[in-house]
């Protein structure tokens, strides 16, 4: 097997996969091939420590002035023309404009506390590369307090790269990737949850919703809920073997994710009315029981996910013109993970 290696001169290394030939940019930690879509890790074992990006000044067309206690960054990606020979993702730029929907007229989420990314922008600061969907990352956590309730949702591609660290206890990393991925390299669970995971404090609560293949663990979380299909449940511990601590500083945070193998691909639709199935069964849990509890909304994920229907019921104007469901992420099984253990089936799923 190739575990890809640096080629002479440096600057660049071969893809693990399939041996292309991948140029790095200074201070990346892995790189995304664009033939295989594989993920190379680049340098040694050493991981050097995440530095927030520079905030912009005021009024640099970035960050949105508000700052209520209900704020959002949501991403969608479609890789348009961006993947050699491998098409476009239907369906991520419509699940940001579900999901807003649903956090501003279902939850109250201000207008101006939602940021969102994708790479169909026309202002470059909001098109969801690498750098901005870090800085996007650090603006939603930054100064929280008790009170505040925080969304973060990626829809998109995934990827998985074999840990170096010792913190996995699966033995893999698992990655998000922004639209200049293959340039710029993915955004590994390590820095996403030194990013958003690690600076909640107490009274403060993050849900993410990851709509990406390899997704099942992408914020590091200590603990994973296992489901089993009559409804059983039980908490499965994924603190790193190393005892690096990757909860909260004393907040809340839950990951609703997707289970994949990275085998069960749906082929790609061509109408551009899609909605991803992982981001439309979380929208169709709330919507069918607003008032419910973390288990019943995973259980009610998982029913929608294996009716395995393609067409699209979302209610309101956001909903109406689109037709289909596409399952691009080829995700089997919603999960769930989160920074602490609770009894699923009392606590409450609030936003």
């Amino acid at each position: 097997m190739n575990f890809g290696g640096r080629l002479p001169g440096g600057g660049a290394v071969r893809c693990r996969y399939c041996s292309a030939s991948l140029p790095v940019m200074p201070g990346a930690r892995a790189i995304q091939c664009a033939q295989c879509n594989g993920v190379t890790r680049v340098g040694g074992r050493r991981r050097p420590a995440v530095q927030p990006p520079m905030m912009p000044v005021a009024g640099g067309g970035f960050f949105p002035h508000a700052r209520g206690s209900k704020r959002a960054v949501l991403i969608g990606i479609t890789y348009a023309g961006m993947r050699r020979g491998r098409g476009q993702l239907r369906g991520p730029v419509n699940d940001v404009k579900c999901m807003r929907y649903l956090l501003c007229e279902r939850f109250g989420f201000p207008n101006d506390c939602v940021l969102i990314l994708t790479d169909e922008e026309k202002d470059p600061s909001r098109l969801a590369t690498k750098e901005n969907i870090r800085m996007a990352m650090h603006w939603l956590v930054q100064g929280c307090s008790y009170g505040d309730s925080l969304v973060f949702h990626f829809s998109g591609l995934g990827a998985q790269i074999a840990d170096e660290d010792g913190d996995e206890v699966d033995g893999y990393d698992e990655a998000i990737c922004p639209m200049d991925s293959f340039q710029q390299g993915p955004i590994l669970d390590d820095e996403i949850n030194e990013a958003i995971v690690r600076p909640l404090v107490h009274g403060a609560k993050l849900h993410a919703v990851v709509d990406a293949e390899h997704s099942s663990t992408v914020l590091d979380l200590p603990f994973l809920c296992r489901l089993s299909r009559n409804g059983s449940w039980q908490w499965q511990d994924h603190r790193p073997p190393t005892g690096a601590y990757k909860g909260t500083t004393g907040g809340q945070a839950v990951l609703f994710s997707g289970c994949s193998d990275g085998k069960n691909k749906m082929s790609l639709l061509p109408e551009a009315s899609t909605v991803g199935a992982m981001t439309h069964s979380f929208i169709k849990a709330v919507e069918s029981e607003p008032r419910s509890t973390y288990g019943r909304m995973l259980t009610s994920m998982r029913s929608i996910m294996r009716d395995g229907g393609v067409n699209c019921n979302l209610q309101g104007p956001i909903g109406a013109p689109i037709r289909k469901v596409a399952n691009f992420s080829g995700v089997q099984e919603p999960n769930m993970s989160c920074s602490e253990m609770f009894d699923i089936y009392r606590k409450p799923f609030l936003l």
